[in-house]
């Protein structure tokens, strides 16, 4: 299992939504790279980004503080967020991001996801955000008809084995993740679940490790200092 601290901007600053509300938001530091270089020296090897003003408007205005955190952190980061064609996934790429998240545009477009897929399968992921059960899109604002648990199978059927699992509802609230939806994502044979969302306790990841999930992105709960990096690197494979 690996550990994804995470790193959410709003206009080139750290920030946290409250359930992914953009009115609710919490300011943490106007330094990415400076939270970048605290995760690292706190021994994290990976990094979760996300641009929610290019979730909620699908553009890329934080694009050279991630290509920064790329370049300068020596850290793997993925990066979530406005990501809606090819040019934006091959920019990041070439930025040094290791993993491209694909949000809005694999429920609105799954051709293009799925040809994605063939292409660049093992640098993608999908973003599956859900409201009881439910896939949401435009920066959550959009609540779709569609099953979260079908959508992630049919992810991994087109060729993307790694499904970034956000249940919206536990989301910087710091009241502990959706545990059950994690099992019956695990059911799905060789898909890569990475748990988001609420994660707020030590004992929380130690059962997401026993129901095999690939990772766990750690948010709200690092920065109001109610759980230590460090003891959750310690439960890393």
């Amino acid at each position: 299992m690996k550990i994804f601290p995470a790193i959410d901007l709003i206009g080139k600053k750290v920030v946290r939504l409250y359930k992914g509300d953009y009115d609710k938001v919490t300011q943490y530091s106007s330094s990415p790279l400076d939270i970048a270089y605290e995760f690292k020296a706190a021994g994290a090897t990976h990094l979760h980004v996300v641009d929610l003003d290019g979730a909620k408007d699908g553009t890329s205005p934080n694009f050279e503080v991630v290509k920064e955190i790329a370049e300068k952190s020596g850290l793997f980061v993925e990066i979530g967020g406005g990501v809606r064609n090819e040019e934006r996934i091959v920019k990041y790429l070439e930025a040094g991001v290791k993993r491209v998240i694909l949000g809005t545009v694999a429920v609105k477009d799954f051709k293009f996801t799925e040809s994605m897929g063939k292409k660049y399968g093992a640098n993608l992921a999908v973003g599956v955000d859900a409201l009881n059960q439910k896939v949401c899109v435009g920066g959550w604002k959009e609540v779709t008809d569609i099953d979260s648990l079908e959508f992630s199978k049919r992810v991994y059927d087109a060729g993307i084995e790694n499904v970034i699992y956000t249940d919206i509802s536990k989301d910087g609230t710091l009241s502990g993740t959706n545990i059950e939806i994690y099992k019956k994502l695990g059911e799905i044979k060789g898909l890569k679940v990475t748990a988001s969302g609420g994660v707020t306790f030590i004992d929380e990841i130690k059962k997401l490790k026993d129901i095999g999930v690939y990772a766990v992105i750690l948010g709200k709960a690092l920065y109001e200092k109610k759980l230590s990096l460090k003891d959750a690197l310690a439960l890393e494979d």
